[in-house]
């Protein structure tokens, strides 16, 4: 997102012909599942609406450029981007134990395990490939905070402090045991393969790539089985 807003305003910048210097990299806020919203144009002083219109967006009333993305292609721009959230990062340090969802790093440990062994029983299971369909509210959750992920890499880079990435993780793995719970990816009893799997199996996957990701910005090793 940030990269097309970049563009975006690079774009108004040329047919304005202002001479302002657009970065290489712009703040972006995760407002909920796909919504992204963005002080861009206030920052560099341009007409937000200008800016808006180039990304298929809309102007809030505090003048930041607001863009929404269906929650299925959060998913696939995640799934597409193996380095999804990436960024340089200090080392953090959760406890091991005790062992309980109550314990912030072993939520998170468990979470990333959760997603990898989902995608192993889906495979297992013959549950195929498919977009998030009709998503229930804890899925809309799950997927608001994972597009918070970049933004708080950044933030935690940019600050040299690594408990914002590592907080937004927190709250990624508690969307996710939730999900998991309530939103099985794979068919229970006689159920068959449908395409509601196939969707939640790439939310799972998905999972995995932005917890995995995060906890090696952080220093671990993320682990398939705990």
């Amino acid at each position: 997102m940030s990269d097309a807003l970049v563009e975006a305003a690079r774009g108004a910048v040329a047919e304005g012909g202002r001479a302002v210097e657009v970065p290489d990299e712009v703040l972006v806020l995760a407002c909920g599942a796909g919504v992204f919203e963005s002080p861009v144009a206030l920052v560099l002083g341009l007409e937000p609406e200008a800016i808006a219109k180039r990304v298929g967006g809309s102007v809030t009333g505090r003048g930041f450029v607001r863009v929404e993305v269906p929650a299925a292609d959060v998913v696939k721009a995640i799934l597409r981007d193996p380095g999804y959230g990436t960024a340089c990062v200090p080392r953090f340090g959760w406890d091991d134990r005790p062992r309980s969802f109550e314990n912030p790093g072993f939520s998170v440990r468990y979470a990333y395990a959760r997603a990898c062994w989902t995608g192993r029983w889906a495979r297992d299971l013959g549950v195929g490939t498919g977009e998030l369909r009709t998503p229930e509210p804890a899925e809309l959750r799950l997927v608001g905070v994972l597009g918070e992920v970049p933004g708080r890499a950044k933030q935690a880079e940019r600050e040299g402090d690594a408990r914002p990435l590592a907080f937004c993780l927190e709250r990624v793995a508690g969307a996710y045991h939730d999900v998991h719970e309530r939103c099985p990816a794979v068919p229970l009893g006689d159920e068959k393969p449908g395409a509601v799997h196939a969707g939640r199996a790439g939310l799972a996957r998905a999972v995995r790539i932005a917890l995995g990701n995060g906890l090696k910005m952080i220093g671990e090793t993320p682990r398939e089985r705990i």
